[in-house]
């Protein structure tokens, strides 16, 4: 069965510069922008935004 296009992964990457990446799923439908969250950055140490990249 394959996975539908609704919820895609995306990579989400550290505004920092740091290269830190996380990786998660969004629902397109109710998100169509790109997604901004505050997570923890281990190479700094503190919490940063991470950005959609696509």
């Amino acid at each position: 069965m394959a996975r539908n296009d609704v919820r895609p992964i995306i990579k989400l990457k550290s505004t920092a510069g740091t290269g830190t990446t996380y990786v998660t799923r969004k629902n397109r439908r109710n998100t169509p922008d790109r997604l901004v969250l505050r997570k923890y950055d281990p190479k700094l140490r503190r919490h940063v935004e991470f950005r959609e990249e696509r």
